[in-house]
């Protein structure tokens, strides 16, 4: 049973991830973004449901759709916002855009463009936890054409030897880039694939909280007592193209509207705490009311920050170079 206070935060969370995805798409369609972006919403319950069992001395590591994990994980819309549209303000001082954001205060160990390439990161956190001993633990994003990468399978393997505190996480959304998974993927669920490294493997309706709470905080407890690493399949779909401006050929209009009328994770999540009694429509609707007034704000934040390229010595911080003797870059 999921506690009270951590279903309030689950649910804002979905929220804030929603309002901010919503908010970023508009921002698309105006021209306020540079380059495009890969958006989470119809996920939200996985970022949001596993990030609540974590602390900040837990790590993530992310993906290119990786704005939810990092807001689950605690970063701030504004910050988030500024990051995306290239501002000093953002947490990687504009230089990373949407697909490498990180936070190493929260334990974001960053988003990643490479698909599979931030499973080996979450791992070495994990070993690094490890070493400490303080009970910390790993969790990797990644979805189910990442799956299908040599670099995972890798990382799962050794993982297992050196029972390291890691949850493999495939987000599961049925479409690698353009692919359905079952086109490219051998197995109907991809978490038959963790008996061939020998750690219990799970999978689960990726929109219902109550699914993934349950086996979650399982993994973690096992991952914080030294029992090594579990792998999770969370079923979803996101609701988007892969990137905003995909004309998404590969799927029907008929099957979107069927994952969004009646797989909604924030509308059966809604439900099922106002049918246990604890909260009130009114309770609900006003934290929906905060987050989007809070996505509004980040954004006219973010579009008044001042560009980097105001301040000439930004351009060059953080820049790295090598030089032979020579004196030749």
């Amino acid at each position: 049973m999921i506690p009270k206070a951590t279903e309030e935060k689950i649910f804002r969370t979905m929220w804030t991830i929603r309002s901010f995805e919503s908010t970023v798409r508009e921002m698309f369609e105006k021209n306020e973004l540079r380059g495009s972006v890969h958006l989470y919403i119809g996920e939200e319950a996985i970022a949001s449901t596993i990030c609540a069992l974590l602390t900040d001395d837990d790590y993530i590591a992310s993906t290119h759709r990786g704005h939810g994990h990092c807001l689950a994980k605690g970063a701030t819309m504004k910050r988030a916002m500024c990051e995306l549209i290239g501002k000093a303000e953002g947490y990687c001082k504009g230089h990373s855009g949407s697909m490498h954001i990180a936070d190493f205060s929260k334990g974001n160990l960053g988003a990643n463009a490479i698909v599979g390439g931030g499973v080996p990161i979450a791992a070495g956190g994990a070993l690094a936890a490890k070493r400490r001993g303080r009970g910390q633990v790993a969790v990797s994003f990644f979805g189910d054409g990442a799956s299908n990468e040599g670099v995972v399978h890798e990382t799962m393997n050794m993982a297992s030897i050196l029972k390291l505190p890691v949850i493999f996480v495939c987000e599961n959304n049925q479409y690698a880039v353009t692919t359905p998974v079952s086109e490219s993927t051998s197995v109907k669920d991809i978490s038959v694939r963790a008996a061939g490294y020998n750690m219990p493997g799970f999978t689960v309706d990726g929109n219902k909280v109550e699914e993934i709470y349950e086996v979650a905080s399982k993994a973690i407890e096992r991952a914080r007592k030294g029992e090594g690493p579990t792998f999770i399949e969370c079923k979803t779909y996101r609701w988007m193209g892969h990137w905003m401006g995909d004309p998404q050929n590969y799927r029907t209009r008929e099957e979107i509207a069927e994952w969004r009328e009646n797989r909604d994770p924030i509308k059966m999540f809604r439900e099922n705490l106002i049918a246990s009694g604890e909260f009130t429509d009114a309770q609900l609707d006003a934290i929906v009311e905060e987050t989007e007034k809070e996505a509004a704000e980040a954004r006219l934040y973010a579009l008044e920050c001042p560009e980097p390229i105001a301040d000439p010595e930004l351009l060059l911080r953080d820049v790295f170079y090598c030089a032979d003797k020579g004196g030749k870059d």
